[in-house]
């Protein structure tokens, strides 16, 4: 069965191409264009090194090449001291001569050879336009994640990415395999993780699930290397392992039976690290897992393992009395040594987020850092190699307004921090497709063409420009809609620049792509085409869609809310969290509401296991009668409303006194993403400075699939009328 068949009608492609400048992501490290084409027919000879017979195999059957041709030819040929995936290709009208020192060098040239491929079709010769490229990659770890737990992928979906990250030049797929929705890969001695922890029942009582037996996975394993694209398995430890547990129970720390997770975020039931039978387990699933992988890195997660269960656990705490451990972090790295040494015993080496630092890092692992780029950065300082993956760059699961193209093509995965010496321990980088909010049918559209501009920051070492970047990635669409694939927005569609200065809103709207059209409507009224920046003196409901090459390219709402704190300067007794700022010091008075859906719309201010404190200036003695004060919630993200909010005014904003203290009465576990409002209304309250004080819960409660760890609270805008 052939899993990639599109350029297999390439040989009817293209009769008499305009031959402009070449268009390649990633872009070469060296590239000269020559006047001329090759012209590629059936009757095109194909010749080659016998150490690149399987790679002359899949050029053949990608181009329909015979190997007796007697016009022009293609030939694969050795060159000595290169390095793995270092190659040259030159194209003259003649021959088309690729030559490289390995098997994994000459695929990297015929990637490129496909990205020169025309898309047209209906003619019988291919005109390829003659250059010379010398090219090879910047970092040797260039990849992807894919997370077929939270949403199970096809077998032929995950072979269909391995070829689209080879025809990007990346070349791992990181493979996450195991989690709490679902344990995805058959082990034979333990069947039950499959019968049992690869289904789940979903809220409308539907089975959902499925998994990758071995022969599935020798078929892909198969797929990939013939790519020369590595898969690194990833089998989760201690954490996020709910489906193993709902399978085997005696895993726990409790024994207690319970289900497949059915809801994202972190469960606070992991493997039991006082249990010797875990041990066992975790051994025995892992020998299974490496008799499968060949790969030289076996990753173990240890990522996001709440520490509750085991600081109750009897077991767990005898074992770091045993091991003359002085908490459960430590435990943790007790933990993941256990995996290295066995990993390391079979040649195998130990790759974990950036969590496994917690307690202190196994001897030889590699730290993938995703929580910013300190993990790397203590990695590569201790003399440990990194993989960089921080969530401000490189997670395509986010939204648009988290990451967006550009923010990724600026990615620089070396931190300034590290000496020359130490940089040599960044191996490279991955972007992290995690399917929590994305099936099947949604991945394309996170991850094109955001995978455009990480491939070349992993690739090319050359300085960036992004308008020549942008202009390659506008003729790369044609090969991405050729190759089927469902591409989504390069960064959010359309953005408003709001300000608010003597009583009026002046409203800029910003376009996410360059050659966009913008048309507005206020309060519903008819539809106006945006030129300049406009006032609004009220409050009002803004209304803007976008236009792209006379298309839809998205649409956006906003509600405007003018009040008596508008614009008023706010003082933070206690600092928000960086990683939620909002729109910084402005953003509780700025007049501009919080999506209810969407916690990271920049909207929203958040504090981390802290309450909230602050005072507004109104200027002087103000007279009012409501206020109140929005936040959201959604458990699952540890984003929990405030146990309760109090209000205090004062004229000199030395001395307050407490006019309303409101308790929350919502639920901690309330499904769903909402906002709810805090509303405190009388006549005639004067002052000129007002207190808002939002007590945190603390710690999340046991109820919580993630207890004990800090809960959020998530603020928009204080509202006084």
């Amino acid at each position: 069965m052939k899993y990639w068949t599109g350029i297999l009608c390439l040989l009817i492609a293209c009769v008499k191409p305009t031959l402009k400048e070449v268009n390649l992501i990633p872009k070469p490290q060296k590239i000269e264009i020559k006047d001329g084409a090759f012209s590629l027919n059936f009757n095109t000879n194909l010749i080659f090194d016998s150490l690149f017979h399987q790679e002359a195999n899949y050029l053949k059957e990608l181009l329909n090449l015979k190997l007796n041709g007697k016009n022009n030819t293609i030939e694969l040929l050795k060159k000595e001291g290169l390095q793995e995936e270092e190659f040259f290709l030159n194209i003259t009208k003649e021959t088309l001569k690729l030559e490289a020192s390995t098997p994994t060098g000459i695929m990297r040239g015929v990637q490129t050879l496909r990205q020169l491929l025309p898309t047209k079709t209906n003619v019988v010769t291919i005109k390829i336009s003659c250059v010379s490229i010398h090219d090879y990659p910047r970092f040797s770890w260039r990849g992807m994640l894919l997370d077929c737990c939270r949403h199970f992928m096809e077998k032929e979906f995950v072979m269909r990415y391995i070829d689209l990250l080879a025809y990007h030049k990346m070349n791992i797929l990181h493979w996450h395999l195991t989690e709490d929705q679902g344990w995805r890969i058959e082990i034979d001695k333990y069947p039950k993780l499959t019968e049992i922890g690869a289904w789940r029942t979903e809220k409308d009582g539907s089975n959902y699930g499925g998994f990758y037996t071995k022969e599935d996975i020798k078929e892909v394993l198969d797929y990939a290397k013939k790519r020369h694209v590595t898969i690194v398995p990833e089998i989760e430890f201690p954490g996020h392992s709910v489906a193993a547990i709902a399978s085997y129970p005696y895993l726990s720390c409790t024994g207690d039976s319970i289900n497949v997770g059915t809801e994202w975020g972190v469960y606070k039931d992991i493997y039991c690290a006082g249990n010797d039978s875990v041990f066992t387990f975790m051994e025995d699933v892992l020998m299974e897992v490496m008799e499968l992988f060949p790969s030289k890195y076996i990753h173990i997660g240890g990522d996001e393992a709440p520490k509750y269960r085991w600081e109750h656990c009897e077991k767990c705490q005898k074992r770091i009395k045993e091991e003359n451990l002085h908490d459960a972090h430590e435990l943790q790295s007790y933990f993941i040594t256990r995996i290295e040494k066995l990993l390391n015993k079979n040649g195998r080496k130990l790759i974990g987020w950036d969590e496994i630092l917690e307690g202190g890092l196994a001897p030889s692992a590699t730290v993938q850092s995703w929580r910013g780029e300190e993990g790397g950065i203590t990695a590569a300082k201790s003399g440990h190699d990194a993989i960089m993956s921080p969530t401000s760059h490189c997670y395509f699961d986010y939204d648009l307004d988290a990451t967006d193209l550009k923010e990724v093509y600026y990615y620089e995965p070396i931190p300034v921090e590290l000496t020359k010496d130490e940089a040599k321990h960044i191996l490279g980088g991955e972007c992290n497709m995690w399917s929590e909010r994305a099936p099947q049918e949604l991945v394309d559209n996170k991850v094109f063409p955001r995978i455009l501009a990480m491939c070349e920051v992993l690739w090319s070492d050359l300085e960036k420009d992004y308008d020549d970047f942008y202009s390659r990635v506008q003729k790369h669409y044609p090969k991405l809609d050729f190759l089927g694939v469902n591409y989504g927005f390069e960064s959010v569609p359309i953005k408003s620049k709001v300000v608010f200065n003597n009583n009026i809103f002046t409203v800029s709207l910003i376009k996410g792509s360059p050659n966009m059209k913008l048309e507005y409507s206020i309060n519903n009224e008819p539809w106006k085409k945006y030129v300049s920046p406009f006032s609004i003196d009220s409050t009002s409901n803004l209304k803007v869609k976008g236009f792209k090459n006379k298309n839809p390219y998205g649409e956006f709402e906003q509600e405007l809310i003018k009040h008596k704190a508008t614009g008023k300067k706010i003082h933070y007794t206690i600092p928000y969290d960086k990683s939620y700022q909002g729109n910084g010091d402005r953003n509780l008075t700025d007049g501009l509401l919080g999506s209810t859906e969407n916690f990271r719309d920049g909207y929203y201010q958040g504090f981390s296991g802290t309450d909230m404190e602050v005072i507004i200036d109104l200027d002087k003695i103000t007279t009012f009668s409501t206020i109140q004060t929005t936040f959201f919630q959604y458990y699952l993200s540890w984003i929990i409303l405030p146990a309760s909010i109090s209000y205090y005014i004062s004229e000199d904003g030395e001395n307050f006194e407490e006019i309303k203290s409101i308790i929350n009465k919502t639920p901690i576990m309330q499904e769903g993403k909402f906002k709810h409002s805090f509303l405190f209304e009388k006549e005639n309250i004067k002052a000129q400075y007002l207190k808002v004080i939002a007590k945190t819960i603390g710690k999340l409660p046991e109820e919580h699939p993630a207890a004990g760890s800090d809960a959020w609270l998530f603020v928009d805008e204080i509202i006084i009328n």
